[in-house]
């Protein structure tokens, strides 16, 4: 495996950014801890309904009738609580939370109100309030506030720039080391058309290549060579693919973060959440990437080792779907939605929820769960607690605009 600087086409199919971190924040080094943190983006927009249930509020069912996930269907979801359930697809999770190294935050959601991908994106990763407003993410800032007193050195030997295709939650001034999974992803032809039709708006140039690339594989993929493909799979249903692209990206990420001398804050982006179409919650889209994902988390704890104990891996994506489902059975762009944290440094087996009801009246705008923890609390309260970033960064560089935003408190053992 090597390293190299990655294509902005490679950003658009899947990517990895490790962050170079060759001292430890004075204070975890004084407490004895050495502290990771790995935060994993869903692009696309999560359907939290799906993956966490509220099957203890009574209209739940009439929302989603007989796709709404319940503890006695053919496919039962896995009790939480006595109000929430978990998506059957993800048992691994299921176990971490039993054993209080997972928990949930549910109905959160970041600043942004509206429902364009790329703005939402830019707020959740930026950290600021609008879209547009900075071109440096939040754990990036969050670095250099450690740097700025010493606890950062940015003359590692691993620290490499890879500029402006780094993922925004990373880009910065503090030094990046690259990693692109040598399986890459492949999109479908629905993922594809969305992506050009969006690029031909923002970047023409992009646009043309995606385009010329779609033309080249609808003539039947002469002379490309599939970059899933290898001798001891040659046939790999497309489910069996993405389940692999996942757990080699989040396995060799923790495998960076868990040596001695490595990297200790991380950072991944899965493609593939934007289930407007036959979502498939119990089975079907949804349900197989959530086993995916469920597998990635089992390839970090496994790959982190000894190390898991003082890990927490941060799952968010950009924003909810609706409440209802469309008339494609699948979810359009909503709002608030779920946080999924694991690892063993974690305060888990909760559901973290301001529950604020499913009726048509208490749905945001009649139509989407309505937000209740502003997600940058829970983030504040990771970087705080866990890798020790103080309040007054977090107001001042990490999280602007956010003086309203207490850290959530707790959410670390």
């Amino acid at each position: 495996m090597g390293f190299h600087l990655v294509s902005r086409r490679e950003v658009l199919i899947g990517s990895g950014a490790l962050f170079a971190w060759t001292q430890l924040p004075r204070l975890a080094r004084a407490e004895g801890r050495d502290p990771r943190m790995l935060v994993i983006v869903l692009r696309g927009a999560l359907d939290g309904l799906a993956t966490v249930a509220p099957v203890g509020d009574p209209d739940w069912i009439a929302l989603r009738g007989e796709r709404a996930l319940v503890l006695d269907g053919k496919t039962p979801a896995l009790p939480l609580d006595n109000f929430f359930a978990l998506n059957p697809a993800m048992p691994n999770l299921h176990r971490l939370y039993r054993a209080k190294q997972a928990a949930i935050v549910h109905a959160t959601a970041t600043p942004y109100r509206e429902r364009s991908h790329f703005d939402g994106q830019d707020v959740l990763e930026s950290g600021f309030a609008r879209p547009g407003a900075v071109d440096s993410g939040w754990l990036n800032r969050a670095l250099v506030a450690l740097e700025s007193e010493g606890r950062v050195n940015p003359g590692g030997a691993n620290a490499f720039g890879v500029g402006a295709v780094t993922p925004l939650v990373v880009r910065g001034k503090a030094p990046v080391l690259s990693w692109v999974p040598q399986k890459l992803l492949p999109a479908s032809d629905d993922t594809a058309a969305r992506l050009l039709e969006l690029y031909q708006h923002t970047d023409p140039k992009l646009a043309a290549a995606l385009e010329v690339r779609m033309r080249l594989t609808s003539l039947g993929g002469a002379g490309i060579e599939d970059p899933m493909a290898n001798s001891d799979s040659p046939a790999l249903p497309p489910i069996a693919r993405v389940r692999a692209y996942f757990a080699e990206a989040a396995g060799t990420a923790a495998r960076f973060l868990a040596k001695a001398d490595g990297p200790r804050v991380g950072a991944l982006g899965f493609v593939g959440w934007d289930t407007h179409i036959n979502e498939g919650a119990a089975a079907g889209q949804l349900h197989n990437l959530l086993g995916a994902l469920d597998g990635a988390i089992a390839a970090i704890e496994s790959n982190m080792a000894d190390a898991w104990r003082e890990t927490v891996v941060a799952v968010v994506t950009e924003f909810g779907r609706t409440a209802r489902i469309n008339g494609t059975y699948g979810t359009d762009h909503g709002t608030a939605t779920v946080a999924l944290l694991a690892g063993g440094a974690l305060n888990g087996g909760r559901v973290i929820a301001d529950w604020p009801g499913l009726k048509v009246e208490q749905l945001y705008e009649r139509r989407d769960l309505k937000p209740t923890t502003d997600l940058r609390a829970v983030l504040k309260g990771l970087l705080r607690d866990h890798l020790r970033v103080e309040e007054r960064a977090l107001l001042s560089s990490v999280f602007p605009d956010s003086s309203d935003v207490a850290a959530m408190s707790g959410l670390v053992g």
